[in-house]
């Protein structure tokens, strides 16, 4: 039977041994190194029995040295009360004991477990067992003593137990070292197999060009290698995790037959709010909630005919067949620039640009709000948006186009509820469950466009359209407390999070 040279020299040297024997013993024995002597034992543990025990090692710590050249300060405080005559305030035992106030504030608590001197106020006053101590050593004492040689066990020490009891809230003096003493012996399959011959042969790690050429591959073991063991980490370059959701959501789309459109960050009000039928007193359009841009301080409008039918459908419906909001409607509200506040304004241009079915359009990018910050909600974050425009598109498959995008992003429970908008009918919320909040937390809106949104831009038949918010999906999927985390600089959180989930 082949074995490697260092398996061999360690079956046919536990062969001649009677009983067990320490793997440190046996690497000395052997002129080997310990670690892998001890890996060997442990590859071949069909023919090496290996028996664990822990043991603990004492030795001196780093703060141990002025205990082994001036002794205990709590010896030194009752011997020179002793020779105050059994009592004395702190500056006169300092004194008499060569000690500083500080070496008596700290040895107190020491003076106390020990029973040597009781206190009373600023004075310690010698008692019955400190008079005892005078003269002898405690188990601390000798267990310091002791460990001047070097590290010992703490099984052949008399005083360990008590001594480590005396030291404690004395970090440093003695460290304890616990480790793990490995016996071997050969087993009764070893015993076999060595008895029935082994043979020695040479381990290499790797297959050289001269070892094939020479022909001594065929006399020698190769070391087998196990794959499934820990290596040192690697971090390649990578995109933000975030980048990768939005390259995700882009994704899903696509394969979902959609072509995505753009739209500036910067819009006129006409395209943010009017052309959704958003009245001009709606509360979303006041300054505490939207970004107005100064400069410049008007946006070019689009079309006449486009600007006019949505006036008029503001007014009193148009030729929708709607009422409208029945107010004056104001033409120079429309020219003031805003950062865009959702990527509808971009759906709202494709449907205006091209209106004819069947036609499935979407959106990502940022879109800008005065949020007040919290764990879901930040001034800057990104959406997508998208619309359906078909003569067969309805409620139930809005629905279940939502439902596809969010199971294609990994997300199994989520649920729709009723909600309001002023240019979707009927409308919903989604809403994703969050294990980490034990909540159900808002994703975005979706609807039907009002007939008040399309047809002023000649669109007769049904549009779905929704708006979803990108950062809260990114914070379910990589489980942050919140969606500001996605932008902190957090160096090991952009190392170690995987891109695939």
């Amino acid at each position: 039977m082949h074995v490697n040279e260092l398996e061999y020299a360690l079956l046919t040297h536990l062969q001649q041994q009677t009983g067990e024997i320490t793997v440190g013993d046996l690497a000395s024995q052997l002129g080997k190194d310990q670690s892998q002597v001890s890996a060997a034992c442990i590859s071949r543990s069909e023919w090496i029995e290996v028996r664990e025990e822990e043991r603990v090692s004492l030795r001196l710590g780093k703060k141990a040295q002025p205990f082994v050249d001036g002794g205990f300060p709590e010896r030194k405080i009752i011997e020179a009360l002793e020779q105050l005559g059994g009592q004395g305030d702190f500056g006169a035992v300092a004194d008499k004991g060569g000690i500083t106030a500080q070496d008596i504030g700290q040895s107190l608590r020491f003076l106390k477990v020990k029973g040597w001197a009781d206190q009373q106020a600023k004075t310690l006053i010698l008692t019955e067992a400190g008079r005892a101590a005078i003269g002898s050593t405690g188990a601390d004492e000798r267990l310091v003593k002791a460990l001047e040689s070097g590290e010992q066990e703490s099984s052949t020490l008399a005083d360990a137990v008590e001594g480590l009891k005396l030291l404690q809230g004395r970090t440093g003096v003695v460290e304890e070292r616990p480790r793990t003493l490995r016996w071997v012996k050969l087993s009764k399959q070893g015993k076999a197999a060595v008895s029935q011959g082994l043979e020695s042969r040479t381990q290499v790690n790797q297959l050289t060009q001269e070892m094939m050429i020479s022909g001594e591959w065929r006399n020698v073991d190769f070391r087998p290698y196990d794959v499934s063991l820990a290596s040192e980490a690697v971090y390649p370059g990578k995109e933000h995790p975030f980048v990768s959701i939005i390259a995700q959501t882009r994704k899903v789309f696509l394969e979902l037959g959609f072509e995505e459109t753009v739209s500036p960050y910067v819009e006129s009000s006409f395209w943010d709010f009017d052309a959704l039928f958003q009245p001009q007193d709606h509360p979303a359009r006041d300054m505490q909630d939207t970004f107005y841009i100064s400069k410049p301080a008007e946006c070019k409008l689009p079309r006449q005919e486009w600007v006019d039918e949505v006036g008029a459908t503001h007014r009193n419906g148009g030729q929708t067949g709607s009422l409208g909001w029945r107010y004056d409607w104001n033409d120079k509200l429309i020219k003031q620039p805003v950062l865009r506040t959702h990527t509808t304004a971009s759906s709202i241009r494709a449907l205006a640009e091209n209106p004819n079915p069947p036609r499935k359009v979407f959106c990502v990018g940022p879109v800008f709000r005065r949020e007040t910050v919290d764990y879901k909600h930040l001034p800057v974050f990104h959406q997508v948006d998208g619309i359906i425009i078909d003569e067969k598109a309805s409620f139930a498959s809005l629905l279940g186009t939502l439902e596809a995008f969010y199971r294609k992003m990994g997300f199994k429970k989520f649920q729709f509820r009723p909600a309001f908008f002023p240019y979707t009918e009927p409308s919903v919320e989604i809403f994703v469950w969050s294990e980490r909040k034990e909540d159900w937390v808002e994703m975005g809106g979706a609807g039907v466009f009002r007939p008040e949104v399309t047809e002023p831009f000649g669109c007769k038949v049904p549009v779905l359209a929704w708006g979803l918010g990108l950062e809260r999906l990114a914070m379910f999927r990589y489980e942050l407390g919140s969606i500001g985390e996605l932008y902190r600089a957090r160096l090991n959180w952009l190392k170690e999070t995987p891109l695939c989930r």
